[in-house]
């Protein structure tokens, strides 16, 4: 994944709320999903710690990309941003200065490198104004993490088909139950 956006994403999705599955469950499934996307080497082996690391990390993403929905413009600061600065606070990470301007990059390679180029990931997508724009469906059962290209940032559900028909139908459902003479009081 070359898009720092996409690997973010990619990263929370690790996890699917609605059927409870983890694609990172142990050690070796972690190894495999870094090694996958070239954030290790063939050699690299992540250990429990890893694994401990990469899930704090990834629950305090969902829930930053959870405050995305909370106003236009948002930009992962406030309370939310510190539970996700306690993750990114123990990656070997350094800030390096480029034609482009600063960039965080890993110092370290291994899977605590792996990890890092991840909140580098974070980082890069916060700078180049993609930040605002990940959000996780606010569909309770759902959270699936996606990139919001609606033109006005307003996009709640990952998909208006599912997630959004999903959410509609229980309001209408009570709406209709709380009406007058309705059959279902």
């Amino acid at each position: 994944m070359d898009n720092p956006s996409d690997l973010v994403i990619g990263f929370v999705n690790t996890y699917d709320v609605e059927t409870e599955t983890d694609s990172i469950p142990s050690p070796a499934a972690l190894t495999a999903w870094l090694g996958g996307r070239g954030l290790i080497g063939p050699g690299d082996a992540a250990g429990e710690a890893d694994l401990a690391t990469a899930v704090a990390l990834r629950e305090a993403l969902r829930e930053a990309l959870r405050h995305n929905h909370d106003r236009p413009g948002a930009t992962g600061d406030g309370d939310h941003g510190a539970a996700l600065s306690r993750p990114l606070a123990g990656l070997p990470l350094r800030v390096a200065l480029t034609a482009g301007g600063p960039v965080l990059e890993p110092v370290a390679t291994g899977v605590p490198g792996g990890l890092a180029a991840i909140a580098a990931a974070v980082m890069s997508a916060r700078s180049d104004g993609m930040w605002p724009r990940l959000k996780v469906c606010t569909e309770s059962t759902c959270q699936w993490a996606f990139v919001d290209s609606s033109k006005n940032r307003s996009r709640s559900w990952c998909s208006m088909r599912v997630c959004g028909n999903r959410t509609k139908t229980r309001a209408y459902r009570a709406r209709r139950q709380m009406e007058p003479g309705s059959r279902h009081l």
